[in-house]
């Protein structure tokens, strides 16, 4: 690695900019943005990917060794990506920083504590679910329904015991509720964080954030229990985007870190903004497949902040592509020509998605050692027919020398004239905005709406909040609600389970199917096989 100031230095940022956390981590400042904010934009690339098998696509990584080979062209690229969770680190996703020759450094701490962005998006939220317990305990002057609070707690980690809880238990210790516990990667304030522009926006959306409703079914806001001012002073260094590096020294910006299939999955808006201002490219990802973590930086990342994309890259594995076809996980290493030509519908309908949106496509073909001549020749065959350019990305291995065939094909596509349009218009009602990311995206033919789901589209209607986009929380393996159907499924029902209505973020969260906002571990933890060696080098985080 080297020093962080001489990484800030090539992207045109001066040392007094940076706020360093040791050798190689820095914040920028926020009079670095003072000084950029009128240049002109750099071009924004976005990396999505087909739905995945459960081990992954390689969407980070390829993000990560498109920034390089761009750079590798002699365009000054920076790179925009989202903060690990350690709830995954632990679990069995592992972690986000890519591999091989793409990769960002120093990788163990980004994946562990990093400069404790989360940590201090976790305090924020307790604080928030702290001070209505006690806002209650205290007289309750507010008149807050104890059974209408919608403000749960939220931690770093995969925790399913923490799912339903109650608290008050014992004298003294408050009213006896049922309460629960997220992830704090679904914490509205994480996407609060992620769409801000600065501090004041922050404040005020903090202001707006829904914590339940009165007696007389009434919203209480966070403001109205006067926690906001000491939520922004734990956040105030948080907002504040953070500048790493790749293993070839491209400038990297991380920052925030929703989930895309319960959140909306993208890095944040200030430091997508600053890397337009310092970089000719920008590449960022959205999390999991285009059905979610695309649709969501179009509709709400981008309408909320004035971002117009310049071209996407859809990354496709041999893979997914074969699990996608009715493949079992021990088996996608074996050669299947049948099962990855059923697995074409999956792609096919990706990239039609994105055409919907305007955006110039090019089809990433991460490379893996098991994937055959005959496999890689058939995907390259299969994109032609859909009149897309695609190229064999090999940055894992070989770092920007295995992307340079991607970097040109994108920035040819970055230079075409842009029609990018949103999905859906805001002055649509909240129902028909769901309705149509079910039939246009996922290619459903309908959506099933509990009693609860339907209270609370209701109430949204007499907030006057339906100009809100929507947020589908949904699992990310399939196009369906279900994780089990694979492939392209048509015709099909999407449930919604529960509406959630994220004020402060400004979106409509709709949760389908039987997803939950606190993923478990699984049987065979991640965490089981980490640890230090004598010399305090991390082993076992991948």
């Amino acid at each position: 690695m080297k020093p962080i100031v001489e990484i800030a230095k090539a992207a045109g940022i001066e040392e007094q900019d940076l706020e360093l956390y040791g050798k190689f981590k820095a914040k920028l400042s926020d009079e670095l943005w003072e000084k950029v904010k009128d240049r002109p934009d750099g071009k924004l690339i976005l990396v999505t990917a087909m739905n995945p098998n459960p081990a992954g696509a390689g969407k980070t990584l390829t993000t990560i060794g498109l920034s390089q080979s761009l750079n590798a062209l002699g365009k000054k690229t920076i790179a925009a990506l989202r903060e690990p969770s350690l709830g995954p680190c632990m679990g069995i996703k592992g972690g986000a920083t890519g591999g091989g020759q793409a990769q960002i450094l120093p990788a163990d701490e980004i994946n562990l504590h990093f400069t404790g962005d989360i940590h201090a998006i976790t305090s924020a939220h307790n604080l928030l679910a702290a001070m209505i317990d006690n806002h209650i305990f205290q007289g309750n002057p507010r008149r807050l329904n104890p059974k209408k609070i919608v403000w749960k707690r939220a931690m770093d980690m995969n925790d399913r015991a923490l799912r339903n809880i109650v608290v008050g238990v014992g004298d003294g210790n408050g009213m006896v509720r049922e309460d629960g516990f997220m992830i704090t990667t679904a914490s509205e304030i994480m996407a609060i964080l992620c769409l801000s522009e600065n501090l004041a926006d922050l404040r005020e959306r903090l202001n707006q954030i829904i914590i339940g409703y009165d007696f007389d079914d009434e919203p209480v806001r966070a403001e109205e229990i006067h926690a906001v001012e000491a939520m922004c002073v734990l956040l105030k260094e948080a907002i504040k985007p953070n500048l790493v590096q790749t293993i070839e020294g491209t400038p990297v910006l991380v920052h925030g870190g929703p989930f895309a299939n319960i959140a909306h999955g993208c890095s944040s808006v200030i430091a997508t903004k600053t890397a337009l201002k310092l970089a000719d490219y920008v590449v960022t990802e959205a999390g999991f497949g285009a059905d979610l973590g695309a649709e969501k930086f179009f509709d709400i990342k981008c309408r909320k902040a004035g971002l117009t994309p310049a071209a996407a890259v859809v990354v496709i594995t041999v893979r997914a592509l074969k699990y996608n076809g009715g493949v079992k996980v021990s088996d996608l290493s074996v050669a299947n020509l049948e099962a990855l030509e059923r697995g074409f519908a999956n792609v096919r309908r990706h990239i039609e998605n994105l055409k919907k949106f305007g955006v110039p496509t090019v089809v990433a073909i991460n490379h893996f050692t098991t994937d055959t001549q005959e496999e890689i020749e058939a995907v390259v065959a299969f994109c032609q027919q859909l009149g897309v350019e695609a190229a064999l990305s090999d940055v894992w291995a070989e770092g920007s020398k295995g992307g340079i065939e991607l970097a040109e094909k994108v920035a040819r596509a970055a230079e075409q004239p842009s029609t990018f349009r949103f999905l859906y218009e805001e002055n649509q009602t909240t129902r028909k905005k769901i309705e149509t990311v079910v039939k246009e995206i996922y290619r459903g033919s309908d959506v099933v709406f509990s009693p609860s789901a339907l209270k609370t589209l209701q109430k949204i209607e007499e907030m006057g909040l339906t100009h809100f986009p929507v947020c589908m929380a949904k699992t990310p393996y399939s196009f369906t609600d279900r994780a089990d159907i694979m492939g392209a499924p048509t015709d099909f029902t999407i449930s919604v389970s529960e509406i959630r209505i994220s004020a402060g973020a400004g979106f409509i969260v709709a949760l389908t199917g039987s997803l939950v906002t606190m993923p478990g571990l699984p049987k065979k933890p991640a965490a089981e096989s980490l640890y230090a060696d004598e010399d305090g080098n991390i082993v076992g985080l991948s």
